[in-house]
């Protein structure tokens, strides 16, 4: 019981506020445009999220149903995922990278354009590597390797064509919360 309490003053605690002063607007910036840099070497999209804690249904349903901290940040990327439309690209090839701040969670989600291509182990191996730079607390350098890990696997299976046209699909700049 005291350990759901816990996690429910930590989720609720932490505020955008809280993710600002993590990732700057410097930080937001850079992000943005390196988004854009990226994506005009490949048809991919990439999103990039960053919340400081999970909405109050989902700590209900922690608390009701005692369902796992992973297993709800997973959750809630991929209804992210959906609502940011980012499977909705015209080559299946969205990439969302999503922090949850108040748990210290990564997930990296793809389309079924791109999972078909990356293992799961590869993935992992990319949040690993995120995971300890934010762990110590370079939170831009992570997500900058992650973007560019993340490229680099959409420029190797989805190259732009510079005859070919290719729209921005979705906004560059990572939505923080």
């Amino acid at each position: 019981m005291l350990k759901r309490l816990i996690i429910l003053l930590r989720h609720r605690w932490l505020d955008e506020s809280d993710t600002r002063r993590l990732i700057t607007p410097e930080t937001i910036d850079q992000l943005t445009r390196r988004v854009g840099a990226s994506e005009r070497r490949h048809t991919g999209e990439i999103r990039i999220v960053v919340e400081a804690g999970l909405p109050l249904s989902y700590l209900w349903r922690h608390c009701r149903d005692n369902t796992g901290m992973a297993e709800l940040t997973r959750e809630r990327a991929t209804t992210l995922f959906g609502k940011l439309r980012v499977w909705d690209t015209a080559n299946n090839n969205g990439v969302l990278m999503y922090l949850l701040v108040a748990e210290r969670k990564i997930e990296l989600l793809a389309d079924r354009g791109v999972n078909a291509l990356v293992s799961a182990a590869e993935w992992d191996a990319m949040v690993r590597r995120m995971g300890l730079a934010f762990a110590s607390g370079r939170y831009e350098d992570g997500l900058t390797q992650a973007l560019e890990e993340v490229s680099a696997v959409l420029v190797a299976n989805f190259p732009a064509d510079a005859a070919a046209a290719n729209p921005n699909e979705l906004p560059d700049q990572p939505q923080i919360g």
